[in-house]
Order: C-alpha cells, then structure tokens, then sequence
C-alpha cells in the first residue's frame, strides 16, 4: 500500500447514451443520460484506490452546488481531499459527453471557467509524506515549478501528455515517468506507438497507450516493449486512459518489471471497456 498524491482536476461529467453518432445538424434522442464525476486526476485516483493505495487528489473545487458530485464521489473512494482550494466563486468544468452505444467510443465538449491548482497551494504539502505524485500536463509554467520541488524532495513522480499545450514538452526531462495519450502521439505526426517512443531518446521510461491496439513502452536502455489489448465488447470507453495510467504506477510501485507493468495496465483498462464505469 502506497501513498499517492494526484495534482489535476475533476469535473462534471453529462453523459448521453445514443444507440449511434448524430450527423451534423441532426437531433437525436438519448437512450439514458447520468451524471456522474469525472476529471482524469480524479479518475486515476478512484482506480488506485480501488486496487489498495491511500490516495489523496491537490485540485481547485468550487463551492456550488455541482461541485457536490464531486465531493460525494471521492468521498465514496476514500480519497482525501484536504489538498484541495475551494474558493468561493467559479464554476466545476463540465464535460458533455456523448457515448455510442454502438460502437462503446466517446466525443466529449469540454466547458472550463475555474482558476488552476498553483504552486503557492502545491509549495504548502509535505511531499514527503508520499510515495508518489502524479501529474496532469496542464498549467505549464506553474508545473514545473511542483515538477523542480518534487524533484529536489526526491518522491518519484509521474506526468500525463493527454494534448498539445504550449511548452508542455519543456517538463518532458523532469518526471520520473511519461504517460502519453495516442491523441498526443497522432498531434505530433505519429501513426503508431512504436515510431512515437522512437522519435527521441527518453530520460525515463516513456508509456503510450494506443486504445485497441494496446499499448508501449520505451525503457531507459531503448528497448521498446508492447503489450497487446485482448478483445472484448466495447462497451465504455469512457476513462481507459485514465485507467491504464493507475495500472502502470500501480505496477511500479509494486517493483514489477515493465514489461509486467504494461501488460497489467492494458488488460487493466481493457476490462474498464467492457463494463460500464469506473469500477474494475
């Protein structure tokens, strides 16, 4: 069991089952619709709670009544929340998310009006009472000022590379591990996992999850492991990234070695498409 802190956000998810994708300037009715909390950080953390570590989230959580889903959700997961700001005024990040129930895949609009998570609220938690810290690649400038404090406190720490921000590749040399995303990958010009994790040398074990594909990983030496995904029906593919990120820390933390750690993570999130939520 392990203490791990996640800095991130959580959000508001409004999820529309549709039995397939509207087409443009098409309306269409939904089969179901919930809300329930999302936010990859949070997510993450809900999944290693679930698989025995003691988890914190350091996050920015409005108070307004939608923030309450939050809150609840955490709450229900055993994830500690004293991290986290609640200031007065703001609004919880909302994502609307269409989920076919055809083909189990997601397109999400995202809505944001609230202040990030800064390094004055990071600069004020005693890093040393955690095994790990995980990161979302987001508020560059004031992440790599949390990314140089962890580093000189010494916890191993991890980074995710969900999309293309302005200098987010600046903070590649500071994590102790990489997470990309295929969205990442396909940005900057890829069409595989492999040709991605080969394009530079990495400091630090570098990870890319590639959906049905499965995903890889480059270890410190250059050698490029893979872990095929097994097959299963679809269902909701709502959060697999931020599964499989909580099963390649959960297998790190655990001393397996990579190879172990990557096939866990994949079939980790392959179990998450076949059922509805986040429970594994």
């Amino acid at each position: 069991m392990s203490n791990i802190l996640a800095v991130g956000i959580a959000t508001l998810d409004i999820i529309n089952t549709v039995a397939a994708y509207p087409r443009e300037d098409e309306e269409t009715r939904a089969l179901v619709q919930s809300r329930a909390r999302g936010g990859n950080a949070t997510n993450t953390l809900v999944i290693l709670s679930q698989l025995g570590h003691v988890c914190s989230w350091a996050g920015v959580l409005p108070r307004e009544p939608d923030a309450q889903v939050v809150v609840d959700d955490l709450d229900r997961h055993g994830v500690d929340m004293a991290a986290v700001q609640r200031p007065e005024s703001g609004k919880l990040p909302t994502s609307y998310i269409a989920l076919s129930a055809h083909t189990g895949s997601r397109t999400i609009v995202h809505y944001r009006d609230l202040t990030e998570y800064d390094f004055s609220a990071f600069d004020e938690l005693d890093l040393a009472s955690y095994d790990w810290i995980h990161f979302e690649g987001r508020n560059i400038s004031e992440l790599a000022k949390m990314l140089n404090r962890v580093r000189q406190a010494g916890v191993a720490c991890s980074l995710e590379v969900e999309k293309p921000r302005d200098g987010i590749e600046t903070l590649f040399d500071l994590p102790d591990v990489l997470l990309f995303s295929r969205a990442y990958a396909q940005s900057a010009g890829f069409n595989s996992a492999e040709d991605f994790l080969c394009s530079r040398s990495w400091v630090q074990p570098a990870f890319v999850a590639w959906g049905q594909a499965g995903a890889c990983c480059r270890t410190t030496d250059g050698e490029v492991l893979s872990a095929p995904a097994p097959v299963v029906d679809v269902v909701d593919s709502l959060g697999a990234g931020d599964v499989f990120n909580a099963g390649v820390i959960d297998g790190l933390l655990r001393k397996q070695p990579v190879q172990e750690a990557l096939g866990n993570a994949v079939r980790l999130a392959s179990g998450k498409c076949a059922r509805k939520g986040l429970v594994i």
